[in-house]
């Protein structure tokens, strides 16, 4: 048996990089992934290779920053399925800036989609899977909030508050039989990443204990372990995959 067999699980942040990569891996495992982004493009793009390989899924353009956006999904999904089992709060974004030139649109920026879209998609999944008596709820955090760096006030501060966020859910949620993790990336490599000056990336690879970036199915298959079965006494952590690196 498929370790995600009969399981509907939503990604944010879908439409490539490590979202695109968990659908896949995911779909490979049996679920049928339910894929949400803003890069309506990105997702008909990834809905091809799913369609290819013959697997269940369903594309939603959604603004995880608009709540009222979040509940007409959640809607249409419980329509369609009647049940949302892993919720996978992969979207991020980074307005990058030094703090005395960050201006207040790009801290809010980031702000509403990488914390209050984590806010927001959990709050109105979270009663269904009350519901239900199970859920696996797994939140993208960041090598950088835990150890912070230099020119991301806004992505820290954001992916810092989703291990809070997480601490929190667990000891919430855990009763309802509802696991809360978390998973903190190193330097993997995508898109968000190769915006930064190749100089820099070259300088933290050679820092790092295994010298080369992440792939995003090293990513892909933390969030599998925590979404499976396998970790079902699993609640409340934050897993590094970031190859060994310190701060």
């Amino acid at each position: 048996m498929k370790r995600l067999e009969n399981k509907i699980a939503i990604i944010t942040g879908a439409a490539g990089g490590i979202g695109s990569a968990t659908a896949e891996r995911f779909a490979l495992e049996g679920a049928t992934v339910i894929l949400w982004d803003v890069n309506k493009d990105g997702l008909e793009t990834v809905s091809s290779k799913l369609k290819a390989n013959g697997y269940e899924h369903l594309i939603q353009a959604v603004n995880i920053a608009d709540a009222a956006v979040v509940e007409n999904a959640v809607s249409d999904i419980l329509e369609a399925y009647g049940q949302i089992d892993i919720l996978i709060n992969n979207a991020g974004i980074t307005r990058d800036a030094r703090l005395v030139k960050m201006s207040f649109e790009q801290w809010q920026q980031v702000l509403d989609v990488n914390l209050t879209g984590v806010f927001n998609t959990t709050k109105i999944i979270a009663p269904h899977m009350i519901e239900r008596g199970y859920g696996r709820i797994i939140n993208t955090s960041s090598i950088v909030g835990l150890y912070g760096n230099f020119g991301q006030t806004n992505y820290v501060a954001t992916k810092s508050g989703v291990i809070g966020m997480t601490k929190v859910w667990a000891r919430e949620l855990g009763r309802k039989g509802i696991t809360v993790n978390a998973v903190a990336p190193g330097f993997i490599e995508t898109e968000m990443v190769k915006t930064i000056p190749q100089k820099v990336i070259d300088e933290i690879v050679a820092k790092m204990p295994m010298q080369r970036m992440g792939q995003p199915e090293d990513i892909a298959n933390g969030y599998l372990y925590l979404a499976s079965d396998e970790a079902g006494f699993v609640n409340g952590i934050t897993l590094s995959i970031d190859g060994g690196a310190v701060g």
